[in-house]
């Protein structure tokens, strides 16, 4: 049985094609809607599974030219993030088969092939992954990493790509000395598509590697979301998606995790660390001129504009980027409306890991770093 796939998104299209030639499936694709129609054209294929939201030409075009210029009666079944029930009845009233909303698992979908085609096709693999999700939007995540040979949680990050099929995984190896880009190759292996190094030659600082990631990520039009995790998963993957579904259902522009102790949260700091981090904290928000209570939580998600309007000049310091960000977006957007466009989410779960690389020394230094950026960013 043939089946064609048409989506723009490439980390969609790619894990699709896997999982139903895995299933016994012979795959075609396009990531596009004219290409998709002439792949329909030469192909002949038994099911088009295709999308709605893609530029140039949308899915419900495709639909309308497949059933009305084609008279053709082949089994069309959407996937898509486009939940509007008036784009969901038009698809049916020109007769499509099913509509899937994303996030859906692989697994949804091979049942739904299967209802739709009934095949009674050996499978190639018995051993077909259970728990894979094609997310709504395709996200890109940046991990700067320094000297983090030993800390690298290698599985959890290969796991995560593998179950998070719309998620691609930026590695920036900031000019570690260590054997952190040996261990990075190995983490890459298996997962290629989902999982991209950035070598910068020299160490940089924390505030350049993830620009310098940030920007690389910017260049993949597929990417709907971009933000930055860090690389000890002391915020871990369930917070990060969180944050994300917070961005996907509302008008924020960045949505970014906060370490605010509260009932029921798992937030843990050294002592001496949170007493610090409280100082610096206020004398932030006045800085700011802003309510946030934690600008400084490695964990943040933002929308591809913002990542391509605040990640082109070089930040003035090395670790307090996010407050520059903060900076850049108030004097980008106005004090008034800044306010709206920024959302600080408490976090669920925050563990302070071993071996950080901001040394007590360092947060004394912040403060002049403060004063620097309140300078640079007056007016």
């Amino acid at each position: 049985m043939k089946i064609l796939a048409i989506d723009d998104q490439q980390l969609i299209l790619l894990s699709l094609e896997k999982h139903l030639r895995e299933l016994g499936y012979e795959v075609r694709t396009a990531n596009d809607g004219p290409s998709g129609i002439e792949q329909f054209n030469s192909f002949q294929p038994d099911l088009v599974i295709l999308d709605i939201n893609m530029p140039e030409m949308s899915g419900l075009e495709v639909v309308k030219h497949i059933r009305q210029t084609g008279q053709s009666q082949t089994p069309i079944l959407v996937m898509s993030g486009n939940t509007e029930e008036r784009v969901i009845v038009d698809g049916f009233d020109l007769g499509i088969d099913d509509y899937m909303k994303k996030p859906v698992s692989l697994n949804e979908v091979a049942a739904r092939v299967k209802r739709i085609l009934r095949p009674k096709i050996q499978k190639r693999n018995t051993e077909v992954a259970n728990d894979q999700m094609l997310q709504k939007h395709c996200v890109g995540v940046v991990i700067p990493c320094y000297n983090e040979a030993e800390r690298l949680e290698s599985k959890e990050f290969q796991d995560f790509a593998r179950k998070n099929l719309g998620y691609r995984l930026c590695f920036v190896n900031d000019g570690s000395t260590d054997d952190t880009l040996k261990v990075l190759k190995e983490l890459r292996k298996g997962n290629e598509d989902h999982i991209s190094i950035f070598d910068c030659a020299e160490n940089g600082g924390k505030a350049e590697a993830v620009r310098q990631g940030i920007q690389y990520l910017s260049l993949d039009p597929q990417l709907d979301y971009i933000g930055y995790l860090d690389a000890d998963l002391s915020t871990d993957f369930r917070d990060f998606d969180d944050l994300v579904q917070t961005l996907e259902n509302s008008e924020f522009k960045i949505v970014s995790g906060s370490r605010i102790s509260r009932m029921g949260a798992n937030i843990t700091k050294e002592s001496a660390r949170k007493i610090i981090s409280k100082t610096i904290n206020i004398i932030i928000q006045k800085i700011l001129g802003m309510p946030f209570k934690d600008t400084q939580c490695g964990a943040k998600i933002m929308r591809r504009e913002i990542a391509e309007q605040m990640f082109v000049k070089k930040f003035i310091t090395r670790w307090l980027f996010d407050v520059e960000i903060f900076m850049r977006m108030r004097k980008f957007y106005g004090k008034d409306k800044v306010n709206q466009l920024i959302c600080e989410q408490p976090l669920k779960r925050w563990i302070h890991a071993d071996g950080s690389k901001l040394s007590m020394k360092d947060s004394v230094k912040i403060v002049g770093q403060l004063a620097q950026i309140a300078i640079h960013y007056k007016g």
